[in-house]
């Protein structure tokens, strides 16, 4: 079939392989078929469609947005695999990875840290202020406790600060809001895939 078709190509292209489809739901069938075939063996990434129009007054939602920067992020490091992704996806432009990366920071254990300076770096990036954390691109302050859902990240974090540094970096569970397992580091990626000041409308309008 062909999904063992495209599975083997990709397995013996010395690079990354792009499948362009006719729609949605294409994509998303011949990305089960590969699935099954590969065994795991290649990164399959399935770039969707907004299914929105760029600065409309409908956003896409929050979890496509998750994903499209999470493989964003992830292709300039891309050495072999397959991009799945529907024709109509392929005709809007994407940001480039310089602006990517620009819009990206990391928080680190053991780091110094400056609440009122994270906040405004995570507004400035697209995240939005909430009082308990459920999904992709909120944060929420509480006493000497940040919790945050990275953009291109299954799961949220809390950090947990001890007077200026970063004391520790949890995951936690967005339903119980218990925290889970420690980790050394959390990459953010902006909150959105295009700069939303006036002067980027303005470009976007022109």
């Amino acid at each position: 079939g062909m999904g063992l078709a495209l599975a083997e190509a990709a397995r013996k292209w010395p690079g990354v392989v792009l499948l362009v489809t006719a729609d949605s739901q294409q994509a998303s069938r011949l990305e089960e078929e590969v699935r099954f075939f590969s065994n795991d063996e290649l990164p399959i990434l399935h770039f969707p469609d907004w299914e929105t129009l760029p600065y409309d007054q409908l956003s896409p939602h929050q979890d496509i947005t998750s994903e499209r920067l999470r493989i964003l992020a992830q292709l300039p490091t891309l050495s072999q695999g397959l991009v799945i992704t529907p024709i109509t996806t392929l005709a809007q432009r994407l940001a480039p990875p310089s602006w990517l990366s620009a819009q990206s920071f990391s928080l680190k254990n053991g780091q110094k840290f400056d609440l009122d300076d994270t906040r405004q770096r995570l507004e400035a990036v697209g995240y939005r202020a909430v009082e308990t954390v459920y999904e992709h691109g909120e944060y929420a302050v509480r006493g000497g406790l940040i919790d945050l859902f990275p953009m291109g990240s299954l799961v949220p974090f809390r950090v947990d600060l001890f007077d200026d540094e970063i004391d520790s970096i949890r995951t936690f569970d967005p339903d119980s809001q218990r925290s889970l397992y420690p980790v050394p580091e959390v990459r953010l990626l902006p909150g959105r895939e295009f700069p939303m000041d006036d002067a980027a409308r303005a470009i976007f309008r022109h």
